[in-house]
């Protein structure tokens, strides 16, 4: 901990603050921002802000950190420290542990283990008992609790009823319900996407249909009981498509994208390397193309990194039976200046939107607020295994040079601050 820090001229980027897009000095005193303005003199610890962007801190809404159950893949110590080194202040984390979040005492016990941390983390509770799909979890009880919102995961709700029922029960105390669109008896066990890579490398292929019929379904369901639904990691041109439809028609949605989505291809694929292995897969150009334009036209409402840790002996298998996923806490910012956003828009999708959908406070760049921050550019750095935090390394782009630098990250009294 620092108990006094000025970051000198840095351009703030926060649209709530009066000082949004001005290059100023920022001091912070014992968590709190004391004072904002120019050519400050002070005693501080001085952080050199020139040419960085200084931003409310990120929030990801898609991160699974292995507790209870899973810590050989991730635990909350190591999944904090990879998630400041990001940027991200707060996480919103899945329910898929052993055994998974679908009860009271299970939100509690989360609740509990997170507190004293950097960074904030809030659990998800499970739509389901067990993530089976047949009957509704404690939904009331866990979000007394402290669930801050619903989701089976990686594990989509096969029947509509379960989900009319949950919307319904859900909208009786405004909670929200995160649907992860696939429909299982179209997607199968489908290892990749369905199309002229899947032909080439002879593998069964998950086609967009399986995604974006589960978006269709569950877009009427939400117009039709009223409520809030949220699409996590949607990935394909039509899904964009049909939720800008149904925001034009008044229905309450919402939707995210994986960072690696938006600059990942199947041919990625081609090669065998199991760390492309992910769910949703890695679709096409097309699909690539249509998500980074919904982002800048605000049909995706957030970026999350798809955090999912897998240890080694899940991964360095063959692509057939590699479990699914990557690692993405400390690679979703240089993912998005690669992808082409702009330091607002990023900031847009990563420290506000996912904060307003989940019905957070949004942290704020002035004077006599708690200092929960982000001081980043986009300046290159090489990703590699000394510099990865996670207890994990799935991940394709380690070993890479990569563009997009976290220097500080501040929140909670704690300062995170850049080494290398």
């Amino acid at each position: 901990m620092l108990n006094s820090i000025i970051i000198k001229s840095c351009t703030i980027v926060d649209p709530n603050s009066k000082h949004h897009n001005q290059k100023c000095d920022v001091l912070i005193e014992n968590g709190i921002i004391v004072k904002i303005g120019e050519n400050l003199t002070t005693n501080a610890d001085i952080i050199d802000g020139y040419g960085k962007f200084l931003a409310p801190g990120f929030f990801d809404m898609n991160v699974s950190l292995g507790e209870p159950g899973l810590e050989t893949k991730e635990d909350f110590k190591t999944g904090s420290k990879a998630a400041m080194a990001g940027g991200f202040t707060g996480l919103a984390v899945m329910p898929h542990n052993n055994p998974v979040t679908d009860s009271k005492s299970q939100i509690e016990f989360l609740v509990n283990k997170a507190k004293g941390n950097l960074v904030d983390i809030y659990p998800y509770g499970t739509i389901s008992q067990k993530r089976e799909g047949k009957d509704l979890a404690e939904m009331y009880d866990m979000h007394q609790s402290g669930a801050i919102a619903f989701t089976d995961g990686d594990k989509a709700v096969q029947d509509a009823g379960l989900m009319e029922r949950a919307l319904l029960y859900a909208k009786g105390f405004d909670a929200l319900v995160l649907s992860y669109a696939e429909d299982f008896s179209i997607a199968g066990k489908a290892k990749m996407n369905e199309g002229a890579m899947s032909t080439l490398l002879g593998m069964k292929g998950n086609p967009n249909l399986a995604e974006e019929l589960m978006i269709i379904r569950d877009l009427y369901l939400a117009a039709y009981t009223d409520a809030k639904v949220h699409f996590s990691t949607i990935s394909t041109a039509h899904a964009v498509e049909l939720i800008a439809d149904a925001k034009k028609r008044g229905v309450k949605v919402t939707c995210d994208v994986a960072a690696h989505h938006l600059v990942l291809t199947d041919e990625a694929v081609a090669g065998f390397d199991s760390n492309y292995k992910v769910k949703p897969p890695l679709r096409t150009n097309i699909d690539v193309d249509a998500l980074i334009n919904g982002i800048k036209d605000n049909v995706i409402d957030a970026v999350v990194s798809q955090h999912q840790p897998q240890e080694i002996e899940f991964k360095q298998v063959e692509f057939e039976i590699a479990k699914y996923g990557m690692i993405g806490l400390q690679t979703t910012l240089p993912l998005l200046f690669k992808a082409g956003l702009t330091a607002q828009q990023i900031v847009g999708k990563l420290s506000l939107a996912p904060r307003k959908i989940l019905g957070l406070q949004i942290p704020e760049i002035k004077e006599g607020e708690t200092a929960n921050c982000v001081l980043f550019d986009s300046s290159e750095w090489l990703y590699e295994t000394q510099n990865n935090y996670s207890k994990s390394a799935n991940s394709p782009f380690l070993n890479q040079k990569l563009k997009g630098k976290v220097w500080l990250t501040c929140n909670n009294q704690q300062v995170y601050l850049s080494n290398n």
